[in-house]
């Protein structure tokens, strides 16, 4: 088994994240698609895990003056609980130090998530509030 992780090199990358997101966010969440296709993919970089060649997984990352915010992160269903968002995570977060990118990373954490991102290092912060029908919170990865 070949676990690859990169930030999406071309077309035929963004458009298995693109997939993804459908599958999870639009089929499984009933996210409605105008909210999860905003137009602001072209303003930002894609993460893709692949497996045997096989997307399973992916995330979206917009920068801001002083951070970087982890959006639209997804893993398929069939391969949920084999650390393959951990794995997103991680490597966004080595990205952005390796890169010396941005002082901090975050993300709107669906409240049901709080928990996983815990366990990665990220802080909670501000009130829950709804993004696309479902409750979320903010969080922050601390880089410097």
């Amino acid at each position: 088994m070949v676990t690859d992780i990169r930030i999406t090199q071309d077309k035929n990358d963004l458009l298995s994240c693109l997939q993804l997101r459908r599958t999870v966010f639009i089929e499984e969440q009933n996210v409605p698609e105008f909210e999860e296709v905003d137009g602001d993919d072209p303003n930002c970089e894609h993460v893709l895990i692949t497996i045997d060649e096989t997307p399973v997984g992916a995330a979206r990352l917009k920068y801001y003056d002083n951070f970087i915010k982890v959006q639209r992160v997804c893993v398929l269903e069939d391969y949920r609980g084999q650390g393959i968002g951990s794995n997103i995570i991680n490597f966004i977060i080595n990205y952005v130090k390796e890169n010396d990118i941005r002082q901090s990373v975050r993300l709107g954490s669906q409240t049901h998530a709080l928990e996983f991102y815990k366990g990665l290092g990220f802080i909670e912060f501000g009130d829950e509030y709804l993004d696309a029908g479902i409750l979320h919170k903010d969080m922050a990865y601390q880089i410097k």
